[in-house]
């Protein structure tokens, strides 16, 4: 039987969502039939990110050109791209009076510029209706083409990020399509734009703390200001296995390094996801724009 489906440990265990705000932003998602990542993907910290005002979007539907081993997200022939959807997004936005709001979308390997129009537009519309709101932008690599990336980071989003998922190893095994050294670029040129630069894990697959510090040091080479660390849960029977719940200790020491080592935030707790605490990371914004203007 997987691990996964064996007794997980107490600090896994999720609370009930609850609290006024978490209330109030669950029935207009449902009163309007929203899509959000936070409820798809039955996010653990759903109930805390509402109720601080922050939510993710889904965008270029919900069919993915790859199939990566440790996500849940169908994989097939997309749709049609939704040329409403930035409109229908940035309403969404406002009608949940967000503060800050994350976007991502999947893979779309089947579109020629990978969905990159579709990203800016929707990015520029839902700033043009909510000039209070903050953008993070979790975006998928676009076969590495410098261009497309470039259309995305133009549209003035807050922070932008792109996830490595693993240490370099496991890459291949776990990640359908995507390549390690692809993925540094991706960051390296978000890290030279004003967006800040941002990337992420998951642990119990398998990896070594060696290779965990390989991946800071790897990211902070590129110039990423703000990781995440959390722990992998296995979706499905399909999936990959769960090779270890590492324990809440770890996730305090990894964090103590990476500040030490120079990220700006660093995010690590077993059931921390990619937006965790994002309305945080936009801070770190106002320094580079500060830095770039001396």
């Amino acid at each position: 039987m997987p691990n996964q489906y064996k007794r997980k440990p107490d600090w896994l265990k999720i609370k009930v969502p609850s609290g006024k705000e978490y209330v109030q932003v669950k029935n207009i998602v449902e009163r309007h039939k929203l899509h959000t990542i936070c409820t798809s993907g039955q996010c653990p910290n759903m109930a805390e990110c509402w109720g601080l005002g922050t939510a993710t979007f889904l965008i270029l539907g919900d069919i993915c050109t790859r199939s990566c081993k440790f996500c849940a997200t169908k994989t097939g022939k997309p749709d049609a791209i939704d040329w409403d959807e930035p409109t229908n997004l940035a309403d969404s936005v406002k009608l949940m009076r967000l503060k800050h709001c994350v976007i991502t979308s999947v893979d779309r390997d089947d579109l020629e510029d990978g969905g990159a129009k579709l990203w800016a537009e929707t990015i520029s519309e839902v700033k043009r209706v909510n000039r209070d709101t903050t953008i993070e932008g979790l975006i998928p690599d676009f076969g590495g083409k410098q261009n497309l990336i470039q259309i995305v980071l133009d549209a003035g989003a807050e922070v932008i990020s792109h996830n490595l998922e693993t240490v370099r190893r496991l890459t291949s095994q776990i990640r359908s399509a995507a390549q390690y050294n692809r993925s540094l670029k991706v960051i390296k040129q978000i890290a030279g734009s004003k967006s800040v630069s941002k990337s992420g894990i998951m642990v119990g697959l398998g990896e070594t703390e060696k290779e965990i510090f390989e991946v800071m040091d790897d990211l902070l080479g590129v110039g990423c200001e703000v990781m995440t660390i959390g722990q992998y849960l296995q979706p499905t029977k399909k999936h990959l296995e769960v090779a270890e719940y590492v324990h809440p200790d770890k996730f305090k020491k990894w964090k103590e390094i990476g500040l030490k080592k120079g990220f700006e935030f660093v995010e690590s707790q077993p059931l921390v996801r990619s937006s965790y605490h994002a309305e945080k990371h936009v801070m770190v914004n106002r320094a580079s724009f500060i830095k770039g203007e001396n």
